[in-house]
Order: structure tokens, then C-alpha cells, then sequence
């Protein structure tokens, strides 16, 4: 990392003549992949769900892999996975009380004497 905050030794993503970026090739985005791969697994085994709400312990705990996980994947992508986990994650939980409280329903009601058909 250079010596000014906004200074950084990762190399520039190449432009394309317009200016714009260019999209990121799949062995790219296989190490993107591969380094958010690492991170979360870092994050389940130290029980750390939120890296975005607990930044200071995950860079504690998983920073090697924090680190490789930036290094490898654009900002954008990094946000959008660390937020991607939450929102999957609470889903998940969502569904499972869900199906939960069907279960309940249905054996009330078989217990009041309803069948399926």
C-alpha cells in the first residue's frame, strides 16, 4: 500500500479507449471468486456474520484473508458480496420460520380432524 490513504500498489484496472473500465475476464473474477470464498469461510469459522457491522473484528480475525479478498475483487463486487451474505443469510432464517410455522399449522389442523386431499 503506498503512503498516502487513496494510493494503493494494486495496479490500476486497464481502460478502455472511451475511457470506461473493461469488465473483468473469467480467470478474474475465478480469483474474486476464490478469494471471497476464503474471507467467508474465515468469517464461519470465527462466527462472524456482518463484516460490513463488525469491520474492526473481522480485519482482526480474518485479515489475511480480507485483505486477498480486496486485493482480487473490485470494491463494488466486495460490498456487494459482504451485503449479499447478510441478506442470504437472514432469508434463509426467514424461510426456515416459516416452513416452521406451516409445519404447526398443518398439525393443528390434522389434529382438528382435516386431511389432504
Amino acid at each position: 500500500m503506498g503512503w498516502l490513504p487513496w494510493s494503493s500498489s494494486t495496479p490500476e484496472t486497464p481502460k478502455s479507449s472511451d475511457g470506461g473500465r473493461i469488465a473483468p475476464d473469467r480467470s478474474s473474477r475465478e480469483r474474486c471468486y476464490e478469494g471471497r470464498d476464503l474471507f467467508f469461510s474465515c468469517l464461519d469459522k470465527n462466527d462472524i456474520l456482518d463484516s460490513v457491522k463488525n469491520d474492526k473484528e473481522a480485519r482482526r480475525k480474518c485479515g489475511k484473508e480480507i485483505a486477498e479478498f480486496e486485493s482480487v475483487c473490485s470494491r463494488a463486487w466486495v460490498k456487494y458480496f459482504k451485503e449479499k451474505r447478510v441478506m442470504e443469510y437472514n432469508r434463509d432464517k426467514t424461510i426456515e420460520k416459516l416452513k416452521k410455522e406451516d409445519q404447526e399449522q398443518v398439525a393443528q389442523m390434522k389434529a382438528r380432524g382435516w386431511s389432504p386431499r
